[in-house]
């Protein structure tokens, strides 16, 4: 396949499920009424339920870690627990994710060099 007609292909596809995932939610649920039971729910539960997968996915290099050298392990525990800290003071997911991943990153980059 020629790869201009190829990358316009692709582009294209992308266009139209981009335009479809933006477009579906106003053409299901605007009719004036409540969304259904199951989106509220899952509005509920999934915040929480992809917080803690991101914790459990950043904590999973702590399964090899070297716990005498706390480079190795401490910056990881210090931001888990400044996420924590951060979503028990403020409710807020966004604070708490960008918190605690600048605090990583500024304890690896500057702290535990």
């Amino acid at each position: 396949m020629n790869p201009t007609l190829y990358a316009v292909a692709a582009i294209a596809v992308m266009a139209v499920i981009t335009f479809l995932t933006r477009a579906l939610p106003f053409l299901l649920f605007d009719r004036g009424g409540k969304p259904p039971k199951v989106v509220l729910y899952l509005g509920k539960v999934l915040p929480p339920a992809i917080i803690a997968m991101l914790i459990v996915y950043c904590l999973r290099g702590l399964r090899d870690a070297n716990f005498s050298d706390p480079a190795q392990w401490a910056p990881q525990l210090i931001a888990v627990a400044a996420v924590v800290a951060l979503h028990l003071w403020k409710h807020n997911n966004l604070l708490s994710i960008f918190g605690g991943t600048i605090l990583y990153m500024v304890l690896v980059q500057a702290v535990f060099v």
